[in-house]
């Protein structure tokens, strides 16, 4: 961890360029930070943070490939020390849970006026984690009229779900649960809508992060038809 009163050396990684430029002209007129890489991906960042041994890493949220939560879990566990903070559009609690499940030190928004953001960015360095003062997850929408905002998910999804977090395939899990691989497509494209994931590696993530999937419930009956197999359904 650096010391509040040193120069805290960074890496900054967006896909970007105009933003990566934004953010290191904030922190060159900021007092105590100096911006030693650059990154536009996750492969890019893990060799930057190689060569420079930064005291900060500044990770977006969405990158090509890998994403920066898992990017954020790669560097943590391989940089014991290491400050990682997530700089993200995303003002979503699903998407902090699993940031801090990978061992981040904050999730800030890029909306933050600049004096805040350097503010902020000190605080995590000196061992205080800092999130989003924005409401989390606000403006979320459940269409299809299933679940609540505290829990979206209906109960075969949550247990599509934890199946995925256990690392099964989709025909796996259409044979744990008598359906059919299409039905399990279905109901992951509703997950991942309505929790706002990007990727089965993120549900992952969003399942480890959330205690309410801690719990093994053995799969059920389809309810009212839900995920009843259609006969016409090759797969």
């Amino acid at each position: 961890m650096a010391p509040v009163d040193t120069v805290i050396r960074t890496v900054i990684v967006d896909d970007h360029e105009l933003l990566r430029a934004g953010t290191r002209g904030i922190l060159d007129q900021a007092d105590g930070f100096v911006v030693v890489g650059e990154a536009a991906d996750a492969e890019a960042a893990l060799v930057v943070v190689e060569e420079t041994t930064p005291d900060l890493v500044i990770a977006d949220i969405r990158l090509p490939s890998t994403n920066g939560i898992d990017l954020a879990a790669q560097l943590v566990d391989g940089h014991p020390g290491l400050i990682v903070v997530i700089l993200s559009a995303y003002d979503d609690e699903h998407y902090v849970r699993a940031a801090l499940a990978a061992g981040v030190s904050g999730y800030l928004l890029k909306t933050l006026p600049s004096h805040e953001l350097v503010a902020a960015l000190r605080d995590a360095c000196s061992g205080s984690t800092r999130l989003t003062d924005g409401p989390l997850g606000k403006g979320e929408k459940y269409p299809d009229g299933t679940g609540t905002p505290d829990d979206p998910l209906t109960a075969r999804e949550h247990e599509v779900v934890r199946l995925v977090a256990r690392g099964m395939s989709n025909k796996a899990i259409a044979q744990q649960l008598a359906i059919s691989p299409r039905t399990v497509e279905g109901h992951l494209n509703h997950v991942f809508d309505k929790l706002g994931v990007l990727s089965r590696t993120e549900l992952v993530h969003y399942a480890l992060a959330n205690s309410g999937f801690a719990r093994e419930t053995p799969p059920g009956p389809d309810r009212a038809g839900e995920g009843a197999i259609d006969p016409s359904d090759p797969g």
